[in-house]
């Protein structure tokens, strides 16, 4: 029988980028699977946990990224520059394909080879050259330069993944110009959980809402919850944790928080502010809290009521009454 396979990217960036503080004659921060890892060129100074570099439109910049094999066997890579994103789970820093669209640090990055050879137990060192175009939009463009293993490894099973396995090292470049930071809440929503029977059973609430980066710089934002019941009572206050720590420029991300204890009756609002350096703002939302069964006995209640009502109404009146016949008068004259 044979096995169907299924190909399975794995980038470090945007999966597990793994980041280690090693010895001091190796890198610091290195991007690093186990197997092998990439990272800048030491410079004059010292080494360098990223790229971080500065142009203006249309200038060109030549640096060197290495690339280390901790395997006792030769090992060869597809060497690409790429864009970086933030995932749509959790906001972590994500690189592009090989075979996506590059418009940003992945167009405009060359490797001088696209593929090498690491010997056991070596590394290699590769010169590269980043040309930032002139119509280039100032601010922040962040990427990477990614050592792609080709290699499919093959799992087991009657339906087996292919992965292909990568480490990236990243490159956070800013093109002269003005910078404009600025972050936006959008589409703040909140969904109950209720037990059937108030009082019997835990409650509680998910607040989701979008984080989005409108403006050309990189943000590490903050995001403050509060939520009021009615008569403005404070029923929660507090900093958010699980908030993507580097938002980058244009990207959005759909974030969520639990709300445990989330009152079983009431009615009130969700106010969610999103601050990072120069920028802030807020975003809000209503919501309605109300049991299933107190709902349903409040309707329950409304009909029956509204059936009493209108069985007295006709009680009282001795039925209903038709209106009086308005006599027909012919108003043709006489001949």
């Amino acid at each position: 029988m044979r096995k169907l396979y299924v190909l399975l990217p794995s980038l470090l960036p945007s999966l597990v980028l793994s980041l280690f503080l090693v010895t001091a004659a190796a890198p610091a921060y290195a991007a690093d699977n186990g197997s092998w890892s990439v990272y800048p060129a030491a410079s004059q100074i010292a080494a360098r946990p990223y790229f971080y570099l500065s142009a203006d439109p249309g200038q060109s910049i030549d640096d060197k990224v290495v690339v280390s094999n901790k395997t006792g066997r030769p090992l060869t890579f597809r060497l690409y520059a790429a864009d970086a994103y933030n995932t749509a789970r959790d906001g972590g820093f994500a690189v592009r394909t090989v075979a996506e669209r590059q418009r940003g640090v992945g167009a405009w990055a060359r490797p001088a080879k696209s593929r090498v050879t690491v010997p056991a137990h070596g590394e290699v060192t590769v010169p590269f050259t980043l040309s930032v175009p002139e119509g280039a939009e100032p601010g922040d463009h962040p990427g990477a330069l990614v050592a792609l293993d080709e290699r499919i490894d093959k799992g087991g099973g009657a339906v087996a993944l292919g992965v292909q396995r990568a480490v990236a090292a990243r490159i956070y470049l800013r093109v002269g110009g003005p910078t404009v930071p600025a972050v936006a809440v959008e589409d703040v929503h909140v969904s109950h959980h209720q037990p059937l029977v108030p009082g019997l059973g835990d409650s509680g609430a998910t607040i989701s809402y979008t984080l989005r980066n409108t403006g050309n710089v990189t943000l590490s934002p903050k995001v403050e919850l509060r939520a009021t019941g009615l008569f403005g009572r404070t029923l929660l206050a507090r900093e958010l944790a699980r908030i993507p720590g580097e938002l980058l420029p244009g990207q959005r991300v759909r974030l969520s928080e639990p709300w445990r204890g989330a009152p079983q009756l009431d009615w009130g609002d969700v106010k969610l502010t999103a601050s990072a350096k120069d920028t802030r703002e807020s975003a809000s939302a209503s919501f309605f809290a109300l049991p299933w069964l107190v709902a349903v006995a409040l309707l329950v209640a409304v009909m029956v009521g509204g059936g009493l009502w209108v069985r007295s109404r006709v009680r009282a009146g001795g039925g209903w009454s038709r209106p009086a016949a308005v006599p027909h008068i012919d108003a043709a004259p006489r001949p």
